[in-house]
């Protein structure tokens, strides 16, 4: 096969992080990735990078600035409070508030925006940031254990420089957040494979085909359980030749979620690692600019083996390479065949055996059908700094401020100072015996429907649990601020005791 320049990035501290012991999303799977890919010697044959990390000011291309505020400022104990009791920002049991998950959304987001960097420069063809792929990120509030939406910013970042990007995901949940994001422009169109039930996140049907200006952008393959590589191929192959016959990408986004594969713990697809990796084969033999993106994948070191193999496909060497795993950190977990492969099992393929695949494959093919060839996009020069900080630059120059700008900054923070003191009042509701409305202030509550992608439930909209919820270990609900003004309390008086009993001894 014809070689590609790839550009690899990678964070080591990625895989420090941890959503919580009873969490299903384990970001040390990257590191599990990252290892097995150096065991094999590709590092040596990639552009290895260590991505930037995103700051809040980038975040909030996408994000608004009280949600990026909010993830900057949460952790497990204040979460509740800063949450609204889990009604806002972070709803139910999906999205823990666990510690840096800032830094963490920093590390992810920093490597997608860097890929598409690179392939916008020219110097890579191929880009990977099997850290990123976290498409359930809404505008405003974390969904399915995403938090920041780094395939948004990556495809923000492509687009300053290309007229068109086409989204691709495998991922066995529908690719919501970022559908959502790009539902009305036709300068991005997304393609999801995805299953379609009683399943999280409960939307892509074939009907949601995009709005307004992007009517028909928006391309969704609802599958079924046990979906099999040769029955994803059927489908896969025509559909995504069609879109790029159809829309002529300038850059391809592929998520690769490893939930996809047979034998995920969240997963309910029959797919091996070959079925799966054969994505990227086909899209690497179009010659277009390709970022690989990483996802969902809960069985560990399945989603080790996978984006290792689709590393090597990446490259062009997964002919060439051993199935047997060299040793590496986590040679163990790869117990007891330690090869290269994930299986198939005998689930039945509810797709082929009812033949819905059929319908959905010439419904896809229908609306992509009717689509005009390749819309013009008039580009223009995007600055690469905000005004903010060119501005900035010039005061740091030497140039003074006039009175205007230091009333206008002084005001700003006056207004900032007085927002933050109303989102740390406790809402409180007073109404008197006869049952008038109160006269405190109360946020609006958002009434929609949530569904849980680990019990594949509708959550409660009010309280932001399941039902029928576990139980939650290690929240007794105490104040800390509290608890520690009474402890200081109690040693402030031991002190006091003790100086009376000496005085009294002397």
């Amino acid at each position: 096969m014809s070689r590609r320049r790839v550009a690899y990035y990678y964070d080591p501290d990625v895989g420090a992080y941890t959503f919580g012991y009873n969490q299903y999303l384990k970001p040390h799977r990257v590191k599990m990735a990252h290892d097995l890919i150096s065991a094999y010697g590709m590092l040596d044959k990639m552009h290895v990078l260590r991505p930037a990390r995103t700051s809040a000011e980038t975040m909030t291309s996408f994000h608004t600035d009280e949600y990026v505020q909010f993830l900057s400022k949460v952790t497990p104990e204040t979460a509740a409070k800063l949450s609204f009791n889990g009604t806002r920002f972070l709803v139910g049991d999906d999205n823990p508030p666990f510690e840096g998950v800032f830094e963490f959304s920093s590390i992810s987001a920093g490597g997608s925006i860097s890929a598409a960097q690179r392939v916008n420069s020219g110097a890579a063809d191929i880009a990977i940031n099997w850290a990123g792929g976290l498409h359930h990120a809404k505008k405003s509030e974390a969904s399915g254990f995403c938090y920041i939406n780094d395939i948004v910013l990556c495809i923000l970042e492509l687009l300053r420089d290309v007229p068109r990007v086409l989204y691709i995901d495998i991922d066995c949940h529908h690719g919501d957040g970022v559908e959502e994001a790009f539902y009305t422009t036709d300068r991005v169109m997304t393609c999801s494979f995805h299953k379609y039930g009683a399943y999280f996140p409960g939307t892509g049907t074939q009907e949601d085909k995009g709005r307004g200006k992007g009517k028909g952008y928006a391309v969704n393959v609802p599958l079924k359980d046990g979906i099999t590589d040769e029955a994803y191929q059927s489908v896969f192959e025509p559909v995504i030749a069609k879109i790029l016959e159809v829309y002529r990408p300038s850059a391809v986004v592929l998520q690769c979620g490893a939930d996809s594969l047979a034998g995920d713990k969240l997963g309910c697809f029959n797919l091996t690692m070959q079925g799966h990796a054969h994505c990227v084969q086909f899209l690497r033999r179009q010659n277009v600019p390709l970022v690989l993106l990483g996802g969902g994948g809960y069985t560990v070191k399945n989603v080790a083996r996978a984006w290792t193999y689709e590393t090597a496909c990446a490259l062009g060497i997964e002919d060439t390479i051993d199935p047997l795993l060299p040793y590496n950190e986590y040679f163990d977990w790869f117990g007891p065949r330690f090869r290269l492969e994930v299986v198939s099992s005998n689930m039945d393929d509810l797709n082929v055996q009812d033949g819905s695949l059929d319908a959905v494959r010439l419904q896809a093919l229908k609306q992509l059908s009717e689509l005009n060839p390749a819309p013009s996009v008039g580009l223009q020069e995007t600055p690469r700094e905000t005004l903010d900080r060119h501005l900035r630059r010039g005061r740091d120059c030497g140039e003074a401020r006039d009175d205007l700008d230091v009333r206008l900054a002084q005001h700003v923070q006056y207004v900032n100072r007085l927002h933050d003191s109303e989102d740390d009042e406790s809402d409180i509701e007073s109404s008197d015996s006869e049952g008038e409305a109160s006269s405190t202030w109360r946020r609006p509550q958002a009434k929609k429907r949530v569904m849980s992608i680990i019990t594949n439930q509708y959550l409660d909209s009010s309280t932001g649990t399941v039902p029928s919820a576990r139980r939650q270990f290690f929240h007794s609900g105490m104040d800390l601020d509290e608890f520690f003004r009474l402890e200081m309390d109690k040693r402030e008086e031991v002190l006091r005791f003790a100086s009376q009993d000496q005085m009294l001894h002397v």
